[in-house]
């Protein structure tokens, strides 16, 4: 078993865990080593039923999760199914029923089996996007989903290990054949990465390392974010100047204005670039428009946001307008 599993799941040992097991090398692996360090722990599988041979699936699951003696639900994707974005649908729909669960049973936290290849192709593909810090530093070990916490304790880990330990100790898992598909840019990335090592000298442990270090930025981006959210907003709304924003290098003020989007209007997602661009260029002058569920108004020198439907003047203590502000309305989404 890897020592860096271990290390990290130490922070979880008292913690009442989910994880999501497809069958797959990945999550086997995972849903073993789990049971070996004796974690409380419930195996959560998905059935989209879009495969011909997923009740298979679905059953070895659950075989195995009986004879490993851990608690197993199956959760069926049944109704009418999308005629396009299909894998999108199914991954909402699966993360769905899981957080749904871990919510209402109390689980600490969801652990999926996204190891060290996920992250590299993740970076490589959002290289090949062209994206910048947030992209570049790929999967976070801990996010947060509809309430409940998601975490990745396997990023440390290769393909490679864990189809070791499946193999070597007989353990049965299954292929996805999505996997040998080429028409996906993540199994093209996956087929021809052993051309960075082996005709530029970019391992795979040098990737890691360059991932690793723009997450540390990326986290105290993060911090500084933050901070500058706390002293703007009361109770979903957020006033401040404007030279607040402006004066902050244009890719923070895009992340500060799209955290304050995202959290204010209630979204999981925050707005695409090219919107919060829009906005940035908008608040330039009085103005107000809608984004992201949220109403976002300038007047003068002063910026407002609130969850759209709510009242947006500006007022003295007194009660009175400072000053009159156009009425135009801009829809940055479209």
């Amino acid at each position: 078993m890897n020592q860096k599993f271990l290390d990290f799941m130490r922070e979880y040992a008292n913690a009442r865990l989910a994880v999501a097991v497809s069958g797959g090398v990945d999550s086997v692996c995972l849903l073993c080593w789990l049971a070996a360090c004796g974690a409380s722990v419930t195996c959560l599988h998905v059935n989209h039923g879009l495969r011909p041979n997923a009740e298979t699936e679905t059953q070895y699951v659950r075989d195995l999760c009986a004879k490993l003696g851990v608690p197993c639900k199956i959760f069926y994707w049944s109704g009418d199914k999308p005629t396009s974005g299909l894998e999108a649908a199914a991954r909402t729909a699966r993360y769905k029923f899981m957080t749904d669960f871990c919510r209402e049973n109390g689980q600490d936290a969801l652990l999926t089996a996204h190891q060290s290849d996920d992250q590299i192709e993740t970076f490589l593909m959002n290289l090949g996007r062209g994206s910048g810090l947030y992209g570049l530093a790929a999967m976070r070990r801990v996010t947060w989903r509809d309430g409940v916490k998601i975490v990745r304790p396997l990023l440390d880990v290769s393909r490679a290990e864990l189809k070791k330990y499946c193999d070597d100790n007989g353990i049965k898992y299954f292929m996805d054949e999505m996997n040998d598909d080429t028409q996906y840019t993540r199994v093209r990335i996956r087929k021809n990465r052993h051309l960075l090592s082996g005709a530029l000298g970019i391992s795979d442990a040098r990737i890691l390392l360059a991932i690793n270090n723009l997450g540390r930025v990326r986290d105290a981006v993060d911090k500084k974010i933050a901070d500058m959210i706390a002293s703007v907003t009361d109770n979903r709304r957020a006033v401040f100047d404007a030279t607040f924003l402006f004066d902050l290098a244009p890719d923070i003020g895009l992340k500060f204005l799209g955290t304050l989007i995202q959290q204010i209007g209630g979204n999981e997602y925050q707005p695409r670039l090219n919107s919060l661009s829009n906005a940035l260029r908008n608040l330039q002058r009085d103005c107000k428009f809608t984004l992201g569920h949220c109403t976002i108004r300038r007047l003068g020198q002063r910026i407002l946001i609130v969850p759209e439907g709510n009242k947006t003047s500006f007022r003295t203590k007194h009660g009175k307008r400072k000053s009159n502000i156009k009425s135009e309305k801009i829809d940055t989404q479209k």
